[in-house]
């Protein structure tokens, strides 16, 4: 890996982009800095047409992250005015993140707690280090977890997961996390750079509208479950793949029996 001295920073290889979480001194804490400056770097990657797949990790190999840097509470999170900024600025990240329309896979070495798991909830595979541990330990603190959060973690857990999470206060396993679906994978800590690189470029080769579409329509699927009064676009976006560029060139490509080639047309 290489180094850098910025808290959070961008690096691409070809169509895969990481942002490395870069505070391993403070378990990756997140300073209210780094939430806006994720938001930026969400709003970029969305704009490369390029990048196909974004990795999220800490620096270290210790922890994803602990989460909001407690540190600066007294300064910008003392009182509920304070907080409401703050929590703008945390929901601007994790929302950017949430709603972009590429892949994300959140790799995860040690700790992923607090505000940690809340963003590695925004990615859409977990893949875990064996033993990395996992908790939103808020209880002990005084604090709540607020309505956006809870919805991405509900989704994953259920109501009994969130017990066990929010109001047990417990910090899991990885196992545990994994049979709760908090995370989708656990491999051993020396094969997990390998593996998370590996399944970047798997993902990367695959056609991008339909990653985009379908991150849109699953997300569809959670706010509206019943399906009632979808708007016209929501109505034929199951159908659009089919006069892409890239439905083409899969087809061939299966029939003649190559690997296909995708453009995001």
């Amino acid at each position: 890996m290489s180094q850098d001295s910025r808290d959070l920073y961008l690096e691409q290889s070809e169509a895969i982009a990481t942002i490395f979480i870069n505070r391993p001194d403070q378990r990756n804490a997140m300073n209210f800095a780094m939430w806006h400056e994720l938001k930026r770097l969400a709003a970029r990657i969305e704009a490369d047409d390029q990048v196909r797949v974004l990795i999220i990790r800490g620096a270290g190999g210790n922890a994803f992250s602990a989460g909001a840097d407690i540190a600066e509470f007294d300064r910008l999170r003392s009182n509920s005015v304070q907080a409401r900024v703050y929590s703008e600025a945390l929901d601007g990240a994790l929302d950017a993140l949430w709603d972009l329309g590429k892949p994300i896979i959140a790799m995860i070495q040690g700790f992923c707690v607090g505000g940690g798991l809340e963003l590695a909830c925004t990615a859409d595979l977990r893949i875990a280090a064996e033993g990395s541990r996992f908790g939103i330990p808020t209880a002990k603190l005084g604090v709540l977890v607020g309505y956006r959060e809870m919805r991405r973690l509900l989704a994953l857990v259920g109501p009994g997961g969130m017990a066990e999470i929010l109001l047990a206060g417990r910090i899991l396993q990885a196992e545990e996390a994994r049979q709760l679906g908090l995370i989708t994978r656990i491999v051993p800590p020396d094969e997990i750079e390998a593996h998370v690189n590996k399944t970047a470029e798997e993902i990367a080769q695959m056609a991008p509208l339909i990653h985009r579409w379908h991150k849109r329509i699953m997300r569809t699927v959670l706010t509206n479950p019943s399906l009632s009064n979808l708007t016209p676009e929501e109505e034929a976006l199951p159908f659009a793949s089919f006069d892409t560029e890239d439905f083409l060139e899969g087809r061939r490509a299966f029939l003649e029996k190559r690997n296909p080639v995708f453009k995001g047309k």
